[in-house]
């Protein structure tokens, strides 16, 4: 069994800053990707931004320049630094993991529960 554990999400104002981190658990064999994405009401979820396990980066145009990713190996974790916020910022952001367990043949995804982040004055 694998956990994702988010933290770090709540209410900011414009131009304001937040840290999501999140913490995967389990019988854990080994990490590809992890990452961010966000679900708007009334939007579909989108990508924020993936991290790999050699540190390369992808990001989402419309964060680009303010988010940063960054993942701690040893420690199962990828956070996600978010400065500039902006009203199109408020979203579900959820975690996401593609591992392999130990004892398994494929790597597959994960995903957290979730953490609420608003944009509001």
């Amino acid at each position: 069994q694998v956990q994702l554990v988010e933290s770090g999400g709540g209410l900011v104002q414009p131009g304001g800053s937040l840290r999501l981190s999140c913490a995967a658990s389990g019988s854990i064999f080994d990490i590809n990707v992890m990452g961010w994405y966000r679900r708007s009401p009334g939007k579909k979820r989108e990508l924020v931004a993936t991290i790999n396990s050699d540190g390369s980066t992808n990001y989402a145009e419309s964060v680009k320049g303010r988010f940063t990713i960054s993942r701690d190996n040893a420690k199962n974790t990828v956070d996600l630094q978010m400065n500039g916020l902006t009203y199109e910022d408020t979203a579900v952001y959820y975690c996401n993991t593609e591992l392999l367990l130990t004892g398994a043949g494929l790597y597959d995804d994960y995903w957290g529960q979730g953490t609420q982040v608003t944009v509001s004055s």
